[in-house]
């Protein structure tokens, strides 16, 4: 059983945003669905089904539910890759598992460490395709940051991403995979009791792409991560950045209701329509009032706005008062990030002085406002600065 179940809420309504206009994002995400999870001899990823999958591929076989709460225990909780080291399963049915499924990972085409302990790899897929994902390490904690998509559909003009075209969407087989391949590389199998002491203790879904674009995907894998029965992390250990694509908002914190980030970076609809495109669709306004119905947001639960800092774009006090302004009534946090450099980019990082005035602005405010530091900019692992290494080869041609 699940111990961290949907919130199954009824979704609220909204002022022009309709059940519709879901309909068209899903379908739209439908056209960049990942390939089949399947191996080329035709085996299947057992990877990324959910309960009820995983039991139905039992059946097929002609075997009891039991099975299927056997593999997920060693898949999810033991990280165990071989089912011949699955020791509870006879050995004619390890057999027949292996004839017909695989556990697999992404491939590691890359593994670099930052001086400051940061670890980014870059994920091969069975296409070909790549991601990249960084570990960030704490001195008793650590959180991973996953990818949703080959490239990115936004084009966030501060992003190096967002200069990289969307392919398409990553499967829950890959999204949950590569928190599984972060913890093959640190070791942390099986699943540690509780939820202290974790090496890899958090997740924040803010890599490549933008997750709500590619919702039943991430769903999925967040809800086998959050499976209490295997990889067990709970909903206020992983946290979803979202540009602001407000319809799939309501959404997802009524049925995951995992903490929120919104990348904001601006305060004035001109501005954002130009470094946040997608404001031109759902402008601050409205992305505001989808933060202030997100389910579960209190002051134990704060909303989180990203903020980049950018060099006389963003960055003067008069912004900073307004952000207060804008914030008001939203249980809310905003971290401010000095903008991490990338080759080509028309941006520069916001002095000290300007960094230091905007943030005790929003403290004395009583918006807790800590400038983020840079983690990975010797390995471009910094916020903002994922790009797979085959678009950088293909730009570099």
């Amino acid at each position: 059983m699940n111990a961290f179940p949907p919130h199954n809420r009824v979704l609220p309504a909204a002022d022009g945003l309709t059940e519709a206009e879901r309909t068209r994002i899903l379908a739209k995400a439908a056209a960049f669905a990942p390939p089949p999870m399947q191996d080329a001899d035709g085996r299947r990823e057992l990877v990324g089904l959910s309960r009820a999958e995983l039991e139905a591929e039992m059946a097929a076989l002609g075997e009891k539910p039991f099975r299927a709460k056997q593999l997920w225990h060693w898949i999810y909780h033991q990280g165990v890759r071989d089912f011949a080291a699955m020791s509870t399963i006879a050995k004619p049915l390890q057999g027949r598992l292996a004839e017909h499924f695989v556990v697999g990972r992404p491939g590691v085409a890359t593994e670099q460490t930052s001086q400051d302990g940061t670890r980014k790899w870059l994920f091969a897929f069975r296409d070909g395709q790549q991601v990249e994902t960084v570990y960030i390490p704490e001195e008793d904690r650590g959180a991973v940051c996953i990818s949703t998509q080959v490239g990115c559909t936004l084009s966030c003009t501060f992003c190096h991403t967002g200069t990289q075209r969307l392919v398409r969407n990553l499967s829950a087989a890959e999204i949950v995979g590569q928190f599984m391949a972060a913890r093959d590389s640190y070791g942390e199998w099986p699943t540690p009791k509780g939820e202290e002491g974790r090496l890899l203790s958090n997740i924040v879904v803010m890599g490549m792409g933008e997750p709500l674009y590619n919702y039943e995907n991430v769903a999925k894998a967040l809800t086998i991560i959050m499976d209490h029965e295997g990889i067990g992390l709970s909903r206020r250990r992983i946290t979803l950045s979202t540009s602001g694509v407000v319809p799939m908002m309501d959404r997802c914190g009524a049925e995951l209701g995992v903490n929120l980030a919104v990348s904001l970076h601006a305060v004035r609809d001109d501005l954002r329509d130009e470094i946040v495109p997608l404001n031109r669709k759902y402008p601050i306004a409205e992305l505001l009032d989808a933060c202030r119905r997100y389910p579960g947001a209190s002051n134990a639960r704060r909303i989180t706005f990203e903020y980049v800092m950018l060099r006389g774009v963003n960055d003067s006090e008069p912004e900073a008062h307004e952000l207060v302004r804008l914030l008001r009534g939203i249980p809310a946090k905003v971290n401010l990030i000095p903008f991490n450099p990338w080759p080509g980019s028309p941006y520069r990082t916001s002095t000290p002085e300007a960094l230091r005035r905007f943030a005790e602005i929003m403290n004395a405010a009583g918006y807790s406002s800590p400038i983020r530091r840079p983690r990975g900019r010797d390995i471009l692992a910094a916020c903002g600065q994922l790009k797979t290494e085959s678009e950088r080869r293909r730009r570099d041609a």
